[in-house]
């Protein structure tokens, strides 16, 4: 056995799997994207054949590029899209509907109604999170309340209910192990993160049987073993982390008041609070950041639900770029006096608003606003995002410790001009570490620790490495001028 470590990163728009070697680099990846199915507005789903197609597709592709065998890995870790719900058959295997993605928007009402019969103050007492669409627990029951038959099966015993982690496993492993790990389960709204078990209370009110859900385990612990035909010879499964906890691992947040922010489809910001289940007054969540031997760390989160996806937006929507690298050199050419701000809210905006049903807007367009000018508001849109869930943090925070710099990661991290707007806007620096694949390397740091191939928690922090600082280079006056245009703009939405 090498110290190799395959870990699947299986994200909102694709599949990725990346081989990492015995001193935790990666040294070979594939990548996979899969369609996305939007059936109505705010409705978003995934075809739960293409997650699994795609995973086993990337996972031999990276196996080969690395020149490996299967013989070669030590183990597999798992990262995923969290809150996205599947139910399948435990009998076929077959799912029972498209799976349900984490942006849908389609359990508004149902959410609204929980809130208006005060149900959301058990809902955040026991889980952390808030009555919102984002979770998986009401897309579980509108599964359930609109596929025929399905509430008689459950309740038989004859389905599943998983996050992505769980149906990967289930498929991994020909049906053996139904399993998810703590950080997933913490996004279900079933979840009571405090007393560490599945809630029978909301199950019973969301009319969930919970004989549907998955065991959950530690973060680094077995999960099972991969069927022999898949890559040849069994590869055990290792780790298990929702991507943002993932991410969090990986760029080695391990202290209390260390802060990290990925930059994916969406944007999420965790903020590490130790074994203090910090309750938010600014909206922000609540949640579980790893449960490793058993012992749980949790975190103060903020999820952004636009961020990368503006850039799509931007190629596929307004089509006035061909690829996501061309959004600098237009920022870069942009008239800054133009002031253009762009609202995101493509499917509601996140935290610390938390509002559903508010769709994205522009403000400040002249004659002269062009591609360039819109390039430019959709990244600082990333910006002033994340400035309003830092400024959430700080302020729950704030008696606990001062705060730190922002480690970064993800696609969109690789902008320099982001990056630097984002340093300005926040008025504090910024950490871009020499892998960029954090969520992944998390994953696989879970399955090589637990493998005995990889260092324990201290070496693989001694280990992470800076490639970039940006340190805010804007006047104090101009940063609070320009996010003072953004709150105005975002109120403005919310009116609209």
């Amino acid at each position: 056995m090498t110290g190799h470590v395959l870990a699947i990163d299986q994200g909102t728009t694709s599949t990725r799997a990346i081989v990492f070697d015995g001193a935790m680099r990666p040294v070979a990846s594939a990548q996979e994207e899969f369609a996305q199915h939007f059936p109505a507005s705010g409705w978003v789903e995934h075809d739960a054949d293409d997650l699994w197609g795609t995973t086993a597709a990337t996972c031999r592709g990276a196996i080969e590029r690395a020149g490996l065998r299967a013989a070669d890995i030590a183990a597999i870790g798992i990262t995923n899209q969290r809150e996205t719900t599947l139910v399948w058959d435990r009998a076929t295997g077959r799912p029972i509907h498209r799976a349900i993605v984490w942006q849908d928007r389609r359990t508004s009402d149902y959410c609204r109604s929980l809130r208006e019969a005060g149900h959301d103050r058990l809902i955040t007492a026991r889980t952390g999170l808030l009555a919102d669409p984002y979770f998986s627990g009401t897309k579980l029951k509108w599964i359930l309340d609109h596929v025929a038959g399905a509430r008689d099966r459950a309740a038989r015993g004859e389905l599943a209910f998983g996050t992505v982690d769980s149906w990967l496993i289930w498929n991994l492993t020909g049906g053996r192990v139904h399993a998810t790990d703590a950080t997933n389960a913490a996004r279900t709204l079933l979840y009571d993160i405090h007393r560490g078990e599945w809630s029978a209370e909301i199950c019973h009110l969301f009319g969930v049987p919970m004989a549907m859900l998955p065991e959950v385990r530690d973060c680094a612990a077995e999960f099972g073993v991969t069927r022999a035909d898949l890559f040849g010879r069994e590869i055990p499964i290792l780790g298990v982390a929702g991507d943002q906890q993932a991410a969090t691992i990986g760029q080695a947040c391990f202290a209390p008041g260390m802060m990290k922010s990925t930059y994916g489809t969406g944007c999420f910001a965790l903020l590490n609070t130790g074994d203090t289940a910090v309750a938010s007054s600014n909206r922000l969540l609540t949640t579980i950041a790893y449960r490793l031997d058993g012992r749980v760390t949790y975190a103060l989160e903020g999820s952004i639900f636009v961020a990368g996806a503006v850039v799509q937006w931007l190629r596929d929507g307004l089509k006035i770029i061909r690829a996501a690298g061309e959004t600098q050199g237009l920022a870069e050419a942009a008239d800054p006096a133009q002031g253009v701000v762009l609202v995101p809210a493509f499917v509601g905006l996140g935290a610390p608003y938390w509002n559903a049903d508010c769709r994205g807007a522009v403000f400040g367009l002249t004659r002269n606003s062009g591609p360039a000018e819109m390039a430019r508001a959709a990244l600082e849109s990333v910006g002033f995002q994340t400035r309003d869930l830092l400024e959430a943090m700080q302020a729950d925070w704030t008696a606990r410790g001062a705060r730190s710099t922002l480690r970064v990661d993800g696609g969109m991290s690789a902008s320099d001009w982001t990056m630097q707007f984002l340093a300005n806007i926040t008025g504090a620096p910024v950490d871009r570490p020499r892998v960029l694949e954090t969520t992944a390397l998390g994953a696989a740091w879970l399955a090589g620790h637990r493998a005995g191939v990889w260092p324990g928690q201290d070496g693989f922090a001694r280990d992470w490495a800076l490639e970039r600082t940006f340190a805010p280079a804007m006047d104090g006056a101009a940063r609070e001028a320009r996010y003072a245009a953004w709150k105005r703009a975002v109120a403005a939405t919310l009116a609209f």
